[in-house]
């Protein structure tokens, strides 16, 4: 039987693609973004303990009591977010899961959600799993980062628009959402009576001093928003695929009621890994960050050295590049897929096309993705095989 109409646009991820072209020709993997370094080590120690004690059998739906309080300790201590426990914390299978729950729960058939673009992949897909219909509201190249215009989100709004999928530190740009723009997301979100899911999977990982503000601290936003996170981007523990999402305990008992027949539960040993690196490990994590911007600043210098323009990222694993002037140094055209499925012939490295986080990929033709977190002399090997790429 075929796959349903509806999906078949999203047959395969561009991340199983290029890390399979990676492999495939041996090229370095600046596509996806996974870090090639562990988490804390206390952290890992601790899995191997809950292995070892026999914490191996489902654990409780919502999460075992210990990372939720953990959860909820580290929202009110990072951001004076107040969460119950017990019926306001939900850990799920990542924050993949969470968003998707969070989504079949709460929207279907005739409803439209509206996001952010460029987009994460699996926002579209998730979506239209759901039966209703998103709508992208672009993100716009200004004094050097994607800016988000607001009146081209009230123009967004429609009565069939639900909820709004909110994604900052924002994948694939790198951009933090001002302070003011997300007083105007929260506006029209209280005046259209729409939920908001925030995606802050990399919410600990911002540059230059830059602030995240979660979106459900501003006035009249706590009753209707979900906060999406996850240990994943937080730990170096992207395999380990614990997540949660956070919001009154309404918002919660829908995700819940999805989350359970999609998964049901996940990591029981990771569970008290993580507990323990909420409590624990911040410093590891501030510490990890400042490596980050080290990396990007290494990456951005080698990618500005190699020819292209470069949106240096607020935040998150990703240097967005406009590949124009190196697509007319090679005498090509600047296609963006074309040069990502040529890129490990030309310079030994794969990157992504950003126009497959498009609706129209024509947006996003001329732009594509490199992933700065990896070892040092994984960036600078990535950035020599560019340069000699482009001499």
């Amino acid at each position: 039987m075929p796959l349903v109409p509806a999906l078949q646009p999203f047959r395969t991820t561009i991340f199983a693609q290029m890390s399979a072209l990676a492999v495939s020709t041996g090229a370095i993997n600046l596509g996806q973004g996974f870090p090639d370094t562990d988490g804390p080590p206390a952290m890992l120690e601790a899995a191997q303990r809950a292995i070892r004690d026999g914490f191996n059998q489902y654990p409780p739906g919502p999460g075992i009591p210990a990372l939720r309080q953990a959860i909820s300790h580290g929202r009110r201590r990072d951001h004076g977010q107040v969460f119950d426990p017990e019926d306001e914390v939900l850990v799920t299978v990542g924050a993949t899961e969470a968003v998707a729950a969070a989504v079949i729960a709460l929207v279907q058939t005739g409803d439209e959600v509206i996001m952010l673009e460029p987009h994460y992949d699996s926002y579209p897909a998730v979506v239209a799993m759901s039966g209703a219909r998103h709508v992208s509201v672009p993100l716009r190249t200004t004094d050097g980062r994607f800016a988000l215009d607001l009146d081209d989100l009230a123009a967004a709004i429609t009565p069939a628009t639900k909820l709004i999928l909110l994604n900052t530190p924002h994948n694939p740009t790198g951009t933090v959402l001002t302070a003011d723009e997300l007083a105007g997301i929260a506006r029209l979100a209280i005046d259209h009576d729409l939920v908001v899911v925030a995606d802050e999977v990399y919410e600990y990982l911002t540059f230059d001093g830059t602030q995240h503000l979660p979106i459900g601290t501003l006035p009249g936003m706590a009753e209707r928003t979900i906060t999406v996170s996850s240990s994943g981007k937080t730990f170096n523990a992207t395999g380990w695929k614990i997540g949660w999402a956070c919001g009154p305990a309404p918002l919660i008992a829908a995700v819940r009621a999805a989350k359970q027949f999609l998964t049901y539960v996940g990591g029981a040993p990771f569970q008290p890994a993580i507990a323990y690196a909420l409590e624990h490990e911040m410093d590891w994590v501030a510490g990890m960050r400042d490596s980050l911007q080290h990396k990007r600043d290494r990456l951005c210098e080698g990618l500005l050295a190699a020819g292209f323009t470069v949106h240096r990222p607020q935040g998150t694993y990703f240097v967005v590049t406009d590949i124009r002037s190196v697509a007319d140094r090679l005498d090509r055209p600047a296609d963006g897929m074309a040069f990502c499925l040529d890129l490990p012939r030309l310079a030994g490295v794969v990157a992504v096309p950003q126009e497959v986080f498009h609706d129209d990929p024509a947006d996003g033709t001329p732009f594509v993705r490199f992933a700065f977190c990896k070892k040092d002399d994984i960036i600078d090997a990535a950035a020599a095989g560019l340069a000699r790429m482009s001499a």
